[in-house]
């Protein structure tokens, strides 16, 4: 199940983001320290608020079978009058190997383009985060290139950066 996060999420959030950290924080800067279940409801409730005034869409994946988070995902920086969107994702590594984001991504990807009539649907990934990009490439990504030395990594040492999209073809 996807759908966008809103206020009572951030227990769920913040323990996911906290079972997950050890995996995501080489990527992400935002997992460490992992928020409070405090701060993590805070942030889905303006996440929430940004999706209501069509700012921002921060999305989450749930289990059906459980309702167990599994990770998240979403459609950033969009440019309405390009009608295009960064997507962004992690996942809890618990639910690794299954395929489970890549159909997420994909289906994430799939509404950008279809329902709110996306042009472009773009991703960068540090060039080391295999992860990442092979599941960008999974979910239907073309890879347009790779940015050397394009921005600095969370140790602040320089980083290729590897950037995907899919684009509207009609």
């Amino acid at each position: 199940m996807i759908r966008c996060a809103r206020p009572g999420d951030g227990a769920r959030f913040s323990a996911a983001i906290e079972a997950s950290q050890p995996a995501l924080a080489p990527w992400l800067g935002w997992v460490t320290p992992p928020p409070t279940p405090e701060q993590a409801e805070q942030r889905c409730r303006r996440a929430y608020a940004r999706f209501l005034l069509n700012e921002d869409l921060m999305a989450l994946f749930f289990l059906k079978a459980d309702g167990a988070l599994i990770g998240g995902s979403g459609l950033h920086n969009a440019n309405w009058a390009l009608r295009q969107f960064e997507v962004g994702y992690w996942g809890h590594p618990q639910y690794s190997g299954q395929g489970l984001m890549t159909e997420g991504v994909r289906a994430l990807t799939e509404h950008a383009l279809t329902v709110l009539k996306a042009n472009r649907v773009f991703l960068t990934t540090d060039a080391r985060n295999e992860a990442s990009w092979r599941l960008a490439e999974r979910a239907g990504f073309a890879l347009e290139g790779v940015l050397r030395n394009e921005r600095f990594d969370l140790e602040g040492k320089l980083r290729d950066t590897r950037v995907y999209a899919r684009v509207c073809t009609a």
